[in-house]
């Protein structure tokens, strides 16, 4: 007899638990670069409609600087994650750090370049800042975190019960 309360192309007996999302920060970043590079595109659209190639030029660089920025500081808790996972969020301030005095750095040396459309450049730099953090949230909601150790446990059941028998 078949089991016909299961959906067609439903697996059939227990289903198995799985563990914790292997590299959150790299599938994060992943999602934040696909939700800035389809932003991107779409504020060159319409700076393309709008405007001339300055502001192109100005959206572009925009929303490059920041996915640059912000990426790096992803890219930086990954590696630490690998390495030191007790660091991660030591890591996560110093890049905050980065950030801000990076990207200061960057326009305070730049200066205004001729071609730099800021009404322009200064949308791109805020929605790609608003997408990113979207996308980080959208992100961080797929990811699973292993909070219980179930191996271990299993371990310590054992132990108990040599001991109770006395050996």
């Amino acid at each position: 007899m078949k089991d016909s309360s299961a959906g067609h192309g439903a697996a059939r007996g227990p289903a198995q638990a799985s563990g914790p999302t292997v590299s959150p920060d790299a599938s994060m970043l992943k999602m934040c670069l696909l939700m800035g590079g389809a932003g991107m595109l779409l504020m060159v659209l319409v700076a393309w409609i709008f405007s001339d190639v300055h502001g192109i030029l100005s959206v572009v660089f925009g929303s490059v600087l920041v996915m640059v920025f912000f990426g790096l500081s992803l890219f930086a808790g990954h590696l630490a994650g690998k390495w030191m996972p007790q660091a991660v969020m030591g890591v996560y301030a110093l890049m905050y750090l980065v950030k801000v005095i990076g990207f200061g750095a960057v326009l305070f040396t730049l200066g205004t370049p001729t071609w730099l459309n800021k009404p322009w450049f200064a949308i791109a730099a805020v929605v790609s800042v608003l997408l990113w953090q979207v996308a980080e949230v959208l992100a961080f909601r797929k990811i699973r975190f292993l909070i219980y150790d179930d191996e271990e446990p299993a371990a310590t059941n054992t132990e108990s019960k040599e001991a109770d028998d006395g050996h």
